[in-house]
């Protein structure tokens, strides 16, 4: 088996929930193994078709899904973390993960770093890092834990969110392969601090130009009013 390749790939069913914010009262984080994912562009997050990945239920997709945030990955490594912290197993998906990665640093590739799935000609997909998940109610609801979200928060290694470069399949076993990646040094690790409080992470990612056009303004403004300078001035 290569080092970095698919553990698990996995897709989650609609099922009711009183902690989503969704209008349907539904979420899908509670995701299952599959033996293969069809992933491909979602569109927009408003008005698209939610997740990336065939199959996969998003109930609130006024906050979650769509082309930035078409397929989520989350290492092993890091599920086997939680597990030790918090004295039980994480099965793969248990986080609400589409792809479970194994032998890869995900938290530490920098946004727009490229990967490819299964060997070089294939059907596999090919993503593109986008950013860091920024954990929810419905997260913590799933959890069951008393300050999950600040638990989660204060760790910082929240797994990444991808878009769909090339639609195609990942399964189980499948290489990962980074194809490319931009030079800027801004990482997963990086952007969460910036979306979560830290003014010079998120000045540094502002800087690198390393988010699409929707976040980077939406940070900009953020960065704005707690500078305050205008926006149109970063």
């Amino acid at each position: 088996m290569p080092s970095a390749r698919v553990l698990s790939v996995n897709v989650g069913s609609a099922v009711p929930s009183d902690a989503t914010s969704a209008p349907t009262g539904t979420t899908g984080i509670d995701k299952r193994p599959v033996d293969r994912l069809v992933v491909r562009d979602p569109g927009p997050k408003h008005g698209g078709a939610g997740s990336g990945v065939l199959g996969d239920h998003i109930g609130d997709q006024r906050h979650h899904g769509g082309r930035t945030q078409a397929v989520y990955l989350f290492a092993e490594e890091e599920l086997d973390h939680w597990g030790t912290e918090l004295g039980r197993q994480v099965a793969p998906g248990g986080f609400g993960e589409n792809v479970t990665t194994t032998g890869i640093a995900i938290d530490d590739l920098e946004l727009g770093t490229v990967l490819g799935f299964g060997p070089p000609g294939g059907d596999g997909a090919v993503l593109t890092v986008c950013g860091p998940r920024i954990p929810c109610r419905t997260f913590a609801a799933h959890m069951g834990i008393a300050g999950w979200v600040k638990r989660f928060t204060q760790h910082g290694r929240t797994g990444v969110y991808c878009a769909v470069d090339r639609p195609g399949q990942i399964g189980q076993g499948d290489a990962i392969t980074v194809l490319s990646a931009p030079g800027h040094g801004v990482d997963v690790v990086c952007a969460f601090r910036a979306f979560t409080g830290d003014l010079a992470a998120a000045t540094r990612v502002l800087e690198a130009g390393a988010l699409d056009p929707e976040h980077h303004a939406e940070l900009a403004e953020v960065v704005a009013r707690r500078t305050r300078r205008p926006a149109s001035a970063r």
